[in-house]
């Protein structure tokens, strides 16, 4: 049986991050980047897939494990018969090559360990060639080459798999005593290039300790849940790409919305519209230098012929993401196809070009200094928006069904507009303010004539459509009408009603209106949309429904703090990609708001609308 989603830890060096079992076990790594082949996959297979364990010779899940206080470093704590023991696994932030660090400290008595490793690149599909250097072993296939650094002995193991062939791996068996110490690195450098200067990992360890401790000193938030927040940011740093500021969705590919499902996705890649909610996030806890790296990532990206707007792009800023499905991985818990790249970046989405335009407008509210190439990009959005704004679209969760007029969409165009004549109102920059208001105007009339059932007081997923969407809950959020509005207070508790799950939210009901997305199948419950639901009922005066909700949420976390995409409230486990940005931004920006901050400032702007929503 696979281990589940929640058992996995996360550490990484901001450009990837590698995925650490419960029993010591690391099942997931990419390099040199977050997008890059994985050296270790069975998170998405089995052991022969690639992974590195390192425990007690007895074998089994820690005892207790955590995260060093304000930093990424984990230890993870076994008590066994023979005595304690505790493994530290880091990754320093990369100077150059990527290091994986792990440190066996004896706590008590005289334990047993075993290390096996099993370096299987391009995702399991190349066994490398590996020769001794020293007391080092050296591991090359293609462009890769890595290096493992210890000071007990090495030897090679092979044995018979029984669905036939050889598992070979490199084995190290040794006694820990009480107060002794004993590191591995295990070093990645392309195959061209000469081995690098090992690092000293007691030294790697203080940098690493110090670089976290100084980065989370700088969070001002001052709620009633400092240590979930700053958790929280602590991974979204994590997922964080350092070169170009980039912030991924997830840190892995294809784990499943679905046990066994074909619902799988590779997340490895930056999402638009988790811009602004990022910038929320970021700029709400004092982090305006990555909050600022960001909104540089998101210009840069997005420059370029403005029909050409993609709803997501690599690291670098990337656009061509082709999807492709690995055959010789069985998925994970037998879900495939296991997928790498996503084919949803061809799709049309209308909802990011009002994204985008939103967050540059949050940028410019928070005093980060915009430039006049930065506001020439944004009016050539809004001259294609204002050309395209009315046709059916695939909708912001990609459906892989039909276009349709989605109303989140419609909203986001409208917010689009918005934000444009915003601009020209209040910070005095040039534009045709007049014909945006119009176009403002013409969207909200059209959403709410389309959008709006009025036999039960809700909007709907899309005009004419029967089913809801959770994003409705963004209605109020972004402005288009105030949360007092009946028609939101309508939207609300009909999303409560049809969408909610023992208490958490779906997306949607894929079994609506004749199969929405296309897809078999059904998903757990959103997360990142249930905390738009506590914000929901905070806004709309249940602040003990919300604050009780948003309780439920926390106690969703592994006990690392860490949350995946969604949750099975039926099987009561973690589902999706993991950890999901989506998630723990959700995370923070709701804490800060029943912590009494306001998620954004024009949130608080749209209680001044008409119910028809012009100023």
């Amino acid at each position: 049986m696979p281990r589940r989603i929640e058992d996995y830890a996360l550490i990484g060096d901001l450009h990837t991050a590698a995925l650490v079992a419960r029993d010591g076990s690391i099942d997931w790594l990419c390099l040199p980047r977050f997008d890059s082949p994985a050296c270790f996959a069975a998170l998405l297979d089995d052991d022969e897939a690639g992974c590195w364990r390192l425990a007690p010779a007895a074998g089994g899940p820690a005892t207790r494990r955590r995260y060093r206080d304000g930093t990424l470093l984990l230890e993870s704590e076994w008590d066994t018969p023979d005595g304690s023991v505790r493994v530290v696994d880091l990754m320093p932030p990369r100077d150059r090559a990527t290091q994986v660090i792990r440190i066996v400290e004896g706590l008590s008595g005289r334990v047993p360990m075993r290390m096996e490793l099993r370096l299987r690149f391009d995702y399991g599909h190349v066994v490398p060639w590996v020769r001794r250097h020293g007391r080092d072993l050296g591991a090359i296939a293609g462009p890769d080459a890595a290096w493992l650094s210890t000071d007990v002995p090495l030897h090679g193991a092979d044995r018979s798999r029984p669905s036939g062939g050889t598992d070979r791996s490199t084995v190290a068996d040794f006694m820990v005593a009480a107060g002794e110490r004993v590191p591995f690195v295990l070093t990645w450098q392309l195959s061209h290039l000469p081995r690098p200067t090992p690092v000293d990992p007691e030294t790697a360890l203080a940098d690493t300790e110090r670089y976290w401790r100084t980065w989370i000193a700088r969070c001002d938030y001052h709620g009633r849940w400092p240590d979930a927040v700053r958790r929280a940011l602590i991974t979204l740093k994590a997922l964080t790409y350092a070169p170009t500021g980039g912030i991924l969705a997830a840190g892995t590919t294809s784990l499943p919305e679905q046990l066994g499902g074909p619902r799988n996705w590779d997340y490895r890649y930056c999402w638009l519209r988790d811009a602004t909610f990022a910038l929320q996030a970021l700029l709400g806890t004092g982090y305006v230098a990555e909050a600022r790296a960001w909104r540089e990532w998101l210009l840069r990206a997005v420059a370029g012929d403005p029909a050409d707007l993609q709803i997501m792009y690599a690291l670098d800023g990337t656009r061509r993401i082709p999807e492709l499905t690995l055959d010789w991985l069985d998925g994970y818990a037998g879900s495939r196809p296991v997928r790498i790249g996503n084919a949803a970046a061809d799709q049309l989405q209308l909802d990011v070009w009002g994204e985008v335009l939103d967050g540059l407008q949050l940028s410019r509210e928070a005093g980060i200094a915009a430039t006049e190439e930065a506001w020439d990009l944004q009016r050539a959005l809004l001259d294609f928006l204002e050309g395209n704004w009315r046709r059916p679209d695939n909708g912001l969760w990609e459906v892989r069904g039909p276009r349709r007029h989605f109303v989140h969409s419609k909203v986001m165009a409208w917010a689009g507009f918005d934000r444009a004549v915003t601009a020209v109102e209040r910070y005095g920059l040039n534009g045709p303010v007049d014909r945006w208001r119009a176009q403002r105007d013409a969207v909200h009339a059209e959403v709410c004539a389309r959008g709006f059932d009025p036999d039960r007081n809700t909007f709907t997923q899309f005009y004419g459509s029967r089913g809801l969407d959770a994003a409705l809950l963004l209605i109020p959020r972004v402005g288009f009408l105030p949360w007092s509005d009946p028609r939101v207070v309508g939207t609300v508790a009909a999303i409560r009603r049809e969408l909610c799950v023992d208490g958490f939210l779906l997306r949607y009901r894929p079994e609506r209106d004749g199969n929405v997305d296309g897809l078999p199948g059904g998903e757990g419950a959103f997360l990142a949309c249930t905390f738009w639901l506590v914000d929901a009922l905070h806004n709309t005066g249940r602040v003990g429904a919300a604050e009780e909700l948003f309780s439920r949420l926390l106690d969703l976390r592994n006990d690392v703090g860490l949350l995946s995409e969604e949750y099975d409230p039926v099987a009561g486990r973690q589902l999706g990609n993991t950890p999901q940005a989506f998630s723990l931004v959700g995370l923070v920006n709701s804490a800060r708001q029943l912590s009494g901050a306001s998620t954004r400032t024009s949130a608080s702007r749209a209680e001044q609308r008409t119910p028809a929503g012009r100023g």
